[in-house]
């Protein structure tokens, strides 16, 4: 059977309102999060959240509403917010395949990105939706946990989907993973490029943008550096897990462990060149167990350290997103489209 879908919920108001809000719908994940981190965490995570004060202090005034809204110390919320010093697993647990076709290789015309977002087992029941609606912001679209956002759309046309990078030159600033909500408050692409690229970050994902101006662009980043990654020819581009640019790959903190991240991308790329890239060629993709356990669609059951925890199908075009709880082969499917 299907796993069930993932909630909706709507958040409006002011920064600190949304927050709240956020928090409340998401107590019980928020404080479970907050309750993880250790008294070593709370010490570093104060030089992080004086960054983000002086850069984005509506950022730290949403997340502190966050933590108003869940009942939880707003220091313990902003370090479960850093990845950056999040405690090492044995095996990385965050692990994503990113799919991006633009004309000439879509039928249609549009721009499609298709995201499979992959987790520890335990964080598919963490999973929720949310709309947010900031006065003078676009409204955004969002997948995540709790209030920590991994995919994301807006009405102005932006997408942001992406996946996450082990960058060698970590510092303190802005957490990548809050970086997130400000890439999406953006409205072009060169905006978002901006957000992605702030100088006060502390690290990066690869963050892949697309619009639907027809403009995609894969920021492949660290803490110091960053390579714009675009479509060739055939108007497409894949990305998992580790650097692919030869100027960034000098940033990559195990260039021994990618082996499981490069067969996941020679996959991706197979189905695109495979083409034309309809979104049922796409959603195909996403379900695709070839190479398992390092397979586009993750099972643990397969012998991975994680799983597909949710995927997500957007024509960035026509600004509708599918998506659905677990793995693509096997899911409720939902729908959201901006009015």
């Amino acid at each position: 059977m299907p796993p069930r879908r993932i909630e909706l919920v709507r958040v409006a108001g002011t920064h600190r309102e949304v927050g709240f809000q956020v928090g409340a719908a998401t107590a019980e994940v928020v404080r479970r999060h907050a309750a993880a981190v250790d008294a070593g965490r709370l010490v570093q995570a104060s030089a992080y959240r004086d960054v983000t004060a002086a850069e984005l202090p509506w950022l730290v005034e949403e997340l502190d509403g966050v933590a108003a809204g869940a009942g939880a110390d707003p220091l313990a919320v902003f370090a479960a917010s850093i990845e950056e010093i999040a405690v090492e697993e044995p095996a990385p647990a965050s692990r994503c395949s990113d799919l991006v076709a633009a004309p000439p290789a879509t039928p249609d015309g549009h721009v499609w990105a298709a995201h499979n977002n992959d987790l520890g087992p335990e964080s598919e029941d963490e999973l929720i939706a949310l709309e947010w609606r900031v006065p003078g912001d676009p409204v955004s679209f969002t997948i995540g946990i709790g209030p920590w956002i991994s995919v994301g759309f807006n009405s102005a046309g932006l997408a942001l989907t992406g996946n996450e990078l082990s960058p060698n030159d970590d510092r303190v600033g802005i957490p990548r993973l809050l970086l997130v909500r400000d890439i999406l408050r953006r409205r072009t692409l060169d905006e978002a490029i901006e957000a992605a690229l702030h100088p006060r970050r502390a690290s990066s994902y690869n963050n892949l943008l697309s619009h639907r101006d027809g403009g995609v662009v894969s920021v492949e980043g660290s803490a110091t550096d960053a390579e714009l990654l675009r479509p060739g020819p055939s108007g497409t581009l894949a990305h998992t897990n580790h650097y692919t640019s030869p100027r960034m790959a000098a940033y990559e903190r195990d260039p021994g462990d990618i082996a499981g991240s490069c067969t996941r991308r020679r996959a991706a790329r197979s189905w695109l060149e495979s083409g034309p890239a309809t979104p049922e060629l796409l959603r195909a993709a996403l379900s695709d167990h070839e190479g398992a356990p390092d397979s586009l669609c993750r099972h643990v059951e397969h012998g991975a350290a994680s799983k597909t925890v949710f995927w997500c199908l957007a024509d960035v075009t026509e600004g509708t997103v599918r998506y659905g709880r677990g793995n693509p082969c096997d899911s409720q499917e939902q729908r959201y489209a901006f009015n």
